[in-house]
């Protein structure tokens, strides 16, 4: 079992990157705006079916390797951190810039419902940016014992910090898909209070980096 400070780390990194407007929330909105509020609310649960695939994928592919060889626990740590700061930096640099980008969804074919959730899947697991957040953002987070640990019980711990960060996901992408419409009217006005969050987010990232080595929290 993952610690606690680890599980609350992974939540509210998913909530800050999940309430930030980007790719994954376009296609949400394109679907239910572009097509309709079921191939939206299709969308965003085939994007958190692919985040539970990669969650697997990444509990069953990392495990074994740190359950067996020792250097990759500090390795990964250190590329994870990186990584996160990499990501706030990002958010606090094109902040203004994204903060001006209006979403804008015209008619789109329509698409039966079950292929809507196989696209939101493919989308998901098929992204070289969301693989890379999977296999960089989780291992810092896993807590080996002394010996290395059990193979099982670091999947059990992938596994669940996972599966955590498709469901920060869904609750916004569900909100979004149901209220299309108007959620972007307001995303689209509310240029500064985009601009702010995304430094917050931005901020929050590097610091929940920084507590993995200097442990603050």
């Amino acid at each position: 079992m993952p610690p606690i400070e680890s599980i609350l780390a992974v939540t509210l990194a998913g909530l800050v990157l999940s309430i930030t407007p980007g790719p994954s929330m376009l296609y949400v909105v394109s679907r239910s705006i572009g097509q309709s509020r079921a191939a939206g609310l299709a969308s965003a649960l085939g994007l958190g079916l692919g985040g539970v695939v990669l969650a697997i994928a990444t509990a069953l592919g990392l495990a074994a390797l740190f359950a067996t060889f020792e250097w990759i626990t500090p390795a990964l740590r250190w590329a994870g951190s990186i990584y996160l700061v990499y990501l706030g930096i990002g958010m606090i640099r094109d902040a203004r810039a994204t903060a001006h980008f209006d979403f804008s969804v015209e008619k789109i074919r329509e698409t039966p419902l079950p292929k809507i959730v196989m696209q939101g899947v493919l989308i998901e697991v098929l992204n070289p940016k969301t693989v890379l957040f999977f296999t960089l953002f989780l291992p810092p987070f896993i807590e080996l014992s002394a010996d290395g640990g059990e193979v099982a019980n670091v999947q059990l711990q992938f596994l669940l910090l996972g599966v955590l960060v498709p469901l920060t996901a869904i609750p916004s992408d569900l909100l979004v898909a149901f209220f299309a419409g108007s959620a972007t009217r307001v995303i689209n006005r509310n240029q500064a209070g985009r601009e702010w969050l995304a430094y917050f987010g931005g901020i929050t990232l590097i610091a929940i980096a920084a507590n993995l080595h200097l442990g603050f929290i």
